[in-house]
């Protein structure tokens, strides 16, 4: 591996430590409890098995689908493409899929393909919540409950305060821009 990204020259040897496959599984669980609460939200929603499995799994499909999307699309733009240094584990498998891309183009990548995976965070609230309203159920409501609390509260903070807070992109990144970065440098 080398020292420094062809992407933007950033010196690995100082820089952050490398993850194991175990830490990479731990860091993605939050997303992956995301994926599995939404998908249930989707069979509690429905009267009909037919549709309530189809929305499940059609849930499921476009969460898996979006991870690939940002692999393919965003990680050959990184500074961690094809290293241990990747929280997630997705800069080596977008290694398999494509080549790095040359130049400094993470943050135009990041603006223009984030947006694909954006609605996996508003269609559980948006198929539950009218759900709640029309028939009050608690198991629909504890779900919805613990989707937001993971989707919105725990993702996010967990990323911020974890995966973004020692990523060389941090500072062009338009998720953890600087204004975000005194944010995460702050302690705990």
């Amino acid at each position: 591996m080398d020292d420094k990204s062809p992407c933007n020259d950033i010196d690995f040897k100082n820089s952050q430590r490398q993850y194991s496959h175990i830490q990479e599984l731990v860091n993605n669980l939050p997303y992956i409890v995301m994926m599995f609460l939404g998908a249930a939200i989707f069979i509690i929603s429905f009267e009909s098995l037919v549709w309530a499995y189809l929305g499940a799994i059609t849930y499921l499909v476009y969460a898996v689908g979006g991870t690939l999307w940002i692999m393919v699309f965003i990680c050959p733009c990184c500074a961690y493409w094809n290293t241990r240094f990747c929280p997630c584990g997705y800069g080596t498998i977008a290694a398999k899929f494509r080549k790095k891309e040359a130049g400094n183009r993470f943050n135009e990548k990041f603006r223009k393909h984030i947006w694909v995976i954006v609605p996996l965070w508003f269609i559980p609230v948006l198929s539950g919540v009218p759900v709640v309203i029309r028939s009050f159920s608690w198991p629909m409501l504890l779900l919805l409950i613990a989707f937001i609390l993971n989707a919105f509260v725990i993702l996010p903070l967990l990323s911020v305060k974890h995966g973004c807070k020692g990523c060389p992109q941090r500072n062009s990144c338009p998720w953890m821009g600087p204004e975000t970065n005194r944010q995460a440098d702050q302690p705990s």
